[in-house]
């Protein structure tokens, strides 16, 4: 039975050697472990809209070509990827934490509740979590990686299927709201966005408890 909290590898990422993406993930296979995901989300940051975690099985030695961090792809690679991902993966699961949940428990915590709903989504329980940056309370042995989704295939699978959910979101809540431009910045404090809080006030959609949200007075 293996032992349940983190691993550690002897090779820290750093360098100019760095292994390939499928590096942690050949590690945890030849230590026994079988059914091992990748977690990341998106949205910690905007004004508005849920965070969304991706959770991803990839399947034993099967390379997906062209899976990368979601933020150095583009949205056309992105979408294309995420349709790979779903066909090829041996599992995958999203979690969705809402605005209002985010302004009541926190973004930190919200991030952690996505991730858990996210496992609760896959069909099988994994034996082991490769996770970009946290930790999570779960009897399930896991490998927290700064920069995870540059460094792990499973984690940055993950991080594209977490975006294009996102993204498809957030261009549903642009038809509900389509003052704020939601399709364009997906919820993040950009100059424009910002002048459509100034001029129309928040919409449910908005963070209420970030910064720029509301004013003093509201």
């Amino acid at each position: 039975m293996k032992k349940h909290g983190q691993v550690s590898f002897t090779f820290d990422g750093e360098g100019a050697s760095a292994p390939s993406l499928y590096f942690f993930e050949g590690e945890l296979r030849s230590r026994g472990y079988l059914l091992i995901a990748g977690l990341d989300e998106v949205g910690r940051g905007p004004l508005a809209g849920p965070v969304v975690a991706g959770c991803v099985m990839l399947p034993p030695g099967h390379e997906i070509p062209g899976v990368n961090d979601s933020k150095k792809l583009s949205e056309a690679k992105r979408d294309r990827l995420c349709k790979v991902i779903c066909r090829e993966a041996q599992d995958y699961g999203v979690g969705i934490v809402e605005a209002d949940e985010i302004d009541r428990i926190n973004i930190l915590e919200a991030t952690k509740k996505a991730m858990l709903l996210a496992i609760e989504d896959l069909r099988y329980k994994p034996d082991h979590l490769l996770i970009d940056a946290l930790t999570l309370n779960l009897n399930i042995a896991q490998t927290p990686l700064i920069k995870g989704d540059s460094r792990s295939a499973s984690i940055a699978a993950a991080s594209i299927l977490a975006k294009v959910t996102r993204d498809r979101i957030m261009v549903g809540l642009s038809h509900r709201y389509p003052e704020y431009g939601f399709e364009r910045h997906k919820g993040y404090g950009c100059e424009s966005h910002m002048e459509a809080i100034r001029r129309h006030g928040p919409c449910p959609a908005h963070r209420r408890s970030f910064r720029g949200v509301v004013n003093k007075d509201g």
